[in-house]
């Protein structure tokens, strides 16, 4: 197998690799194949469960010795699974200034509206490395997070965000907080291409609604694209990080411009096989007749197409972020019951 895509992509163009919830054994591989940082989410643990069960295990016994409560020994489980990631990447971010080596930690996806919460996790998450990262959900509450990020110089991903509203929200919430402290922390946000595509693509076949697929499988990039002009036009201190990848179009369809993407391993494993040329795609307009189309037969990618289509009281509710978040929620429970099981083992 080669494994030269990666770096094909690296001396070409300036998009970059993040690999999304690895294993060990994926995180040496992708930093093999060139990843530049990592990033996890509340689903983490759970597929950890199913993919390193014996190491999974031996967390939670750690924890469940010492903390009786499952839902206080929850998110000490998920910050031990992502200590491991950080301590694999720390020699990367050492070695390269602070600027790559990133691991991104969130929080209990039950709080995300939660202000307070969120806010008490970025800082007691900040102990376990200074290559972490604080993820901080583009809704009500969670945003006022930002700025004790800026304040602090703590480096943040703003995630959860399907819609240009979203971005422009955030990217002028860190304008103002920077202008403010002087202040300028590593800033990624999110545009989660595939699960975006994933949700248009439920709406119409759960409403019948008559497009093609090929107008269809446009929309997600589209958003991106557009995305990722408005932040450079603007002048933005931030960089568009890619995400929520199912096909490997969400990965080459962004290639070309100065923005990282993260895939999980199944996607860059799939890409390095595949040994693809390196083709700059993301300047590539969408035909407008197709930008109609979708806007038309689909509000929901109006909402995320348009600027100003969706209000800050209207990000939580939107229907990509609440299918996004309800992968993060199944997660959380997957691992709080491992917790209940193994804590009922032991009581046997």
């Amino acid at each position: 197998m080669s494994k030269d895509y990666f770096h094909r992509v690296y001396r070409q163009t300036e998009t970059r690799f993040w690999i999304n919830n690895p294993t060990e054994e994926e995180m040496k591989k992708a930093l093999t194949a060139g990843a530049v940082s990592c990033t996890t989410n509340p689903a983490y643990c759970s597929k950890l469960l199913k993919s390193e069960p014996e190491y999974m295990n031996q967390l939670i016994d750690e924890v469940i010795r010492e903390v009786n409560d499952c839902e206080e020994a929850a998110p000490i489980v998920y910050r031990k699974a992502v200590k491991r990631a950080i301590d694999i990447f720390m020699p990367l971010y050492e070695q390269n200034h602070a600027k790559m080596g990133f691991v991104t930690i969130q929080d209990d996806p039950r709080k995300d509206e939660d202000g307070k919460s969120t806010i008490q996790n970025v800082l007691k998450n900040r102990k376990l490395g200074k290559n972490c990262m604080a993820k901080i959900p583009v809704i009500p509450g969670s945003l006022q997070a930002l700025e004790v990020c800026i304040e602090q110089n703590i480096p943040i991903c703003a995630t959860e965000v399907f819609s240009i509203s979203q971005a422009i929200h955030m990217c002028e919430i860190y304008k103002s907080a920077a202008a403010k402290t002087g202040n300028h922390p590593p800033f990624y946000i999110t545009h989660i291409t595939g699960i975006f595509d994933e949700y248009l693509q439920k709406t119409v076949a759960c409403g019948g609604i008559n497009i093609s697929a090929e107008v269809l499988g446009q929309a997600g990039c589209a958003v991106a694209r557009k995305q990722y002009r408005m932040l450079k036009e603007r002048g933005y201190k931030t960089i568009m990080l890619g995400g929520g990848a199912r096909e490997l179009k969400h990965f080459t369809g962004i290639v070309g411009g100065d923005a990282h993407i993260t895939i999980n391993w199944s996607t860059a494993a799939e890409l390095i096989a595949g040994d693809f040329p390196v083709e700059s795609m993301i300047d590539i307009e969408t035909p407008l007749e197709v930008i109609k189309e979708l806007s038309a037969k689909l509000p929901d990618f109006r909402k995320a197409y348009e600027e100003n289509a969706l209000t800050v009281d209207e990000f939580a509710e939107y229907g990509p972020v609440q299918l996004f978040r309800n992968g993060f929620l199944n997660g959380w429970y997957t691992l709080l019951a491992a917790i209940s099981k193994r804590k009922n083992l032991y009581a046997l």
